[in-house]
């Protein structure tokens, strides 16, 4: 059994490199990555607090966690206002070859138990590699925190023999998400060209290269098969928006 000193020493080392990690994203102007840690800090600070017998450590630890809480809450509220005026705009550049942007990584920070409803518009949700891709969105999505009832899906219908694959495919993904009580709307546009996907809860993501940003993996069993984190990606831009008013399709 580690040492309460041993114990409290790790906490402080872990708060000290989690804050300094959201000084530097509030620095570049990050704000909600910011956020984040610095709620995740001011947590770790607590417990090193919890933990200090010497009064003034105390005084000092209390003095920390109260300007880290006053910055949190003024970036707190400048993102809800940034929201509310419809002028929140955050932007990642996905570099060729780059790793580390599963759907999981990409979209988690938007997905919380308020979102109950999604619009994907993609025109090319055709191959089978698409429809993985769409598959594999589909399992974030049904997992916790949210709450998805209903997915709208816009495509455009691939020409030829595809065609019908490309329909079974999207019916085995609906009957399959259906036993989850998730019901999948299937909409064909001709002219789409359009990718951006929107939650009800407001966030809208615009991918240059929609879900098919990642590249194909060489030889059987290559890792980033299954963790999505680890396969290489296709250069492209990735545009976050927050919409009060979140249009339908």
């Amino acid at each position: 059994m580690a040492k309460p000193g041993v114990a409290l020493g790790a906490e402080s080392t872990a708060a000290a490199t989690v804050l300094k990690r959201a000084v530097e994203l509030d620095s570049e102007s990050r704000y909600q990555q910011a956020l984040v840690c610095y709620q995740e800090g001011i947590d770790l600070l607590l417990q090193v607090l919890k933990g200090t017998k010497d009064d003034a450590k105390k005084r000092t630890l209390r003095e920390k966690i109260s300007g880290y809480m006053d910055r949190a809450e003024n970036i707190k509220k400048y993102v809800d206002q940034e929201k509310e005026d419809g002028k929140y705009h955050k932007q990642i550049k996905i570099e060729e070859n780059a790793t580390g942007f599963s759907y999981e990584t990409l979209f988690k920070e938007y997905l919380n138990e308020t979102v109950t409803e999604v619009w994907i518009e993609d025109p090319y949700i055709r191959q089978i590699h698409q429809l993985y891709n769409l598959l594999r969105f589909c399992e974030m999505l049904i997992k916790k925190p949210c709450n998805v009832k209903t997915i709208h899906l816009l495509t455009s219908l691939d020409k030829g023999y595809v065609k019908e694959s490309q329909r079974n495919g999207l019916e085995e993904i609906k009957m399959s998400l259906s036993r989850h009580g998730v019901l999948l709307e299937i909409e064909y546009s001709s002219s789409i060209h359009d990718r951006e996907i929107r939650f009800n809860n407001g966030w809208m993501i615009k991918i240059g290269r929609g879900l098919d940003y990642f590249k194909k993996l060489q030889g059987r069993f290559p890792l980033g098969y299954h963790d999505f984190d680890l396969r290489p990606c296709h250069e492209t831009t990735v545009d976050i928006f927050h919409n009060k008013h979140t249009k339908k399709i």
